[in-house]
């Protein structure tokens, strides 16, 4: 196992890095179904895990400008609060001596299935063809973006909180939904940027309740820093057609095998 953890840790480092966005959500699902961790520790060490392994993008980005500040507090002006409340929450359940381990996992599966979904439906789209004005969706989003950028990130900062998933592929599905003529640099820059502090804060707050796995989370670092490098290496070079696929498939695998 202790080979296994830092190649696992790599691997899954490589694909955040690659695509920017969903390696994340492998690594709680391969610690509880490959390892045998606990579902509670596994999203709490994975939080703190994607926090550290995402600063990297995080700095690539914001070398390049390409993160858009504005957006990233609007939606951390959601997840944040969000992602605090919903750790509390799971405190006090875990002080009546509930074990919510299968609700997790149910979860879990539930963000993983939808996740893959997501990425498929981008795999088979044709290229976006050019723009040449707003659609009637984008005009009526207009008027309320702000307010839907708040709301997204609450239920991101939920589900970051239940999972571990949620900021990675669906947070960027949000922001293509909302901030349709964002460049994709920018919607990946965003996406991390915001990602990092609210899966801090909820891996903190796991932290204060047990669940993170300090000699675990050393040893998935160990193979993160440098996946992470290489996966931003490759991801210049990889279309995404080639790599969404793959990781969808990976995705909806896994979140079928927690619903067993």
């Amino acid at each position: 196992m202790d080979f296994a953890l830092p190649s696992v840790g790599f691997l899954v480092g490589v694909l955040i890095g690659m695509t920017g966005m969903g390696g994340g959500a492998l690594m709680t699902p391969i610690l509880v179904l490959g390892f045998g961790i606990s579902p509670s520790v596994a999203v709490g060490t994975d939080l703190i895990y994607a926090a550290v392994a995402k600063s990297a993008g995080v700095w690539v980005h914001y070398r390049h400008g390409t993160i858009r500040w504005k957006i990233v507090r609007l939606l951390a002006a959601g997840s944040v609060p969000s992602a605090i409340l919903t750790v509390f929450l799971l405190a006090q359940i875990k002080s009546l001596g509930v074990n919510y381990d299968r609700f997790i996992t149910l979860v879990l599966a539930v963000a993983l299935i939808l996740t893959s979904a997501v990425l498929a439906v981008k795999s088979l789209r044709r290229p976006a063809e050019k723009i040449t004005g707003p659609s009637p969706m984008e005009s009526r989003l207009r008027r309320h973006r702000k307010a839907f950028t708040v709301l997204a990130g609450v239920l991101v900062g939920v589900l970051v909180s239940l999972s571990s998933v949620g900021a990675g592929v669906l947070g960027v599905a949000m922001l293509l939904f909302l901030y349709p003529r964002l460049p994709v640099m920018s919607i990946a820059g965003t996406d991390l940027a915001y990602a990092v502090p609210v899966a801090a804060v909820a891996g903190l707050g796991h932290l204060q309740i047990g669940h993170v796995d300090y000699a675990l989370l050393g040893a998935l670092l160990v193979g993160a820093l440098p996946g992470t490098y290489l996966g931003g290496r490759l991801g210049t070079r990889l279309p995404d057609r080639v790599v969404r696929p793959i990781l969808a498939a990976c995705l909806f695998a896994v979140g079928l095998r927690c619903t067993l």
